[in-house]
């Protein structure tokens, strides 16, 4: 019981995080901005780009205090200072510099607050049902990208945005340290006593010897190169639609309440991806279960190809999109548990991290360009559709887990 309650509270903390309430909102924001301060759209989508690039180069630091403090000091900390950055948009005057740098260090400092802190808290409490746990987990966010817009539109509409910058600012603080501090507990992954092999004894003498690989082993592992290949391809062909998913519609001749109805089907979908992703990963060998879930976008983004496309099936597309978004992350965490175990979880995946922001922050860029240059999203589509099968076809040449060395513990759910 005590374990899924430290799943919970994960969920909590990932859903009032960076990874989802700029992501979600700055859509929000984006026509109150540019109507108060004359900032073109492409400019405050630069913000996006601006916090991957910051994501890219410090994730692996992040990663790393995680693995050195422990996941509940590094996610109280950076939830805080994540919270204050947040509020602190409410009091730019019209520098769209400062704008750029108050991204920049909201992303250095909230960084904490990414997918590798609680993944790691779950991965050490979960065996047998790990992979539904972390799809628990880390549907906070889909939870997010479901309720943030409107409450968002509710408080702009209401208070005006420098208001709502500090309301949603102070969701990290009040909600998630709290919950943090009171309820993530965490604890090592280990295998059962006859499966020791090596054993390392801590500061109060017992054994606590950590399964896995340290950074520079894995970096040693072809396994390695071939998920990050698989990762960027995955991360710029899921990321790149989202920001447009509004302008993808409108191209298609929706009206602004059809595309609203359409787009609110993402967020449920992300939930959804997570849950069944994670579900399936406990049941099937997890690189083909992510080629087979990643058919789902890459479909989804052919279909918004098209030049005719009706409501039902641009419905379908956006969720399928988001079923994809969704299993993405817990397929990373699953992964890099399987095959370079827990020892520096947090290190190595704050490095696969950067390859994701690399491939996030590219893929709307691209997108937008090639926009602006032929009018039209169809090619971009088609090409983000080959890459995200290309990506899973790249995880289907990991080979089986590898068996790797633990020490005891007295408790694995």
């Amino acid at each position: 019981m005590r374990a899924w309650l430290v799943v919970v509270a994960a969920m909590i903390g990932v859903s009032v995080g960076l990874s989802p309430i700029p992501f979600y909102t700055i859509g929000m924001f984006a026509p109150e901005l540019s109507s108060e301060f004359g900032w073109s759209f492409s400019s405050l989508m630069g913000s996006i780009a601006v916090q991957s690039i910051v994501v890219m180069i410090v994730s692996p630091f992040a990663g790393y205090a995680v693995d050195l403090f422990g996941a509940r000091k590094v996610a109280s900390v950076s939830l805080l200072c994540f919270g204050l950055c947040f509020m602190s948009l409410s009091l730019n005057k019209g520098s769209l510099t400062i704008f750029y740098i108050q991204w920049a260090v909201m992303a250095v400092l909230g960084a904490g607050t990414l997918s590798a802190t609680w993944t790691y808290v779950v991965n050490g409490w979960f065996d047998k049902h790990k992979g539904l746990a972390l799809g628990l987990a880390s549907a906070g966010t889909g939870i997010t990208g479901f309720l943030i817009k409107p409450f968002a539109a509710w408080l702009i509409e209401g208070f005006g945005w420098r208001a709502a910058f500090i309301v949603i600012g102070l969701l990290p603080i009040v909600i998630g340290v709290p919950v943090v501090l009171l309820f993530l507990k965490e604890r090592r992954s280990f295998k059962k006593p006859d499966e020791i092999q090596s054993v390392d004894f801590g500061k109060n003498g017992k054994r606590e010897n950590i399964e896995g690989y340290t950074l520079k082993q894995a970096l040693m592992q072809r396994n390695f190169w071939l998920l990050a290949g698989a990762f960027l391809l995955i991360a710029f062909s899921l990321t790149a639609p989202t920001p447009n998913l509004e302008n993808i519609l409108r191209t298609h001749g929706f009206a602004l309440t059809q595309i609203g109805a359409i787009t609110a089907s993402f967020g449920l979908a992300v939930i959804a991806g997570r849950l069944m992703g994670g579900w399936m990963l406990d049941r099937v060998w997890a690189p083909l279960c992510a080629f087979l879930i990643l058919l789902i976008p890459a479909a989804s983004c052919w279909v918004l190809s098209l030049s005719e496309v009706s409501p039902m099936m641009a419905t379908l597309a956006v969720a399928g999109i988001g079923f994809g978004a969704g299993f993405e992350f817990d397929l990373l965490a699953y992964l890099i548990n399987r095959y370079f175990g827990q020892r520096q979880y947090g290190l190595i995946y704050g490095s696969f991290y950067a390859i994701i922001a690399l491939g996030g922050g590219l893929g709307p860029v691209v997108y937008g360009h090639f926009y602006d240059t032929i009018g039209t999203y169809s090619f971009s589509l088609v090409g983000g559709a080959m890459a995200v099968v290309s990506g899973g076809a790249l995880l289907l040449l990991l080979g089986k887990y590898p068996k790797l060395k633990a020490a005891h513990a007295d408790e694995i759910v």
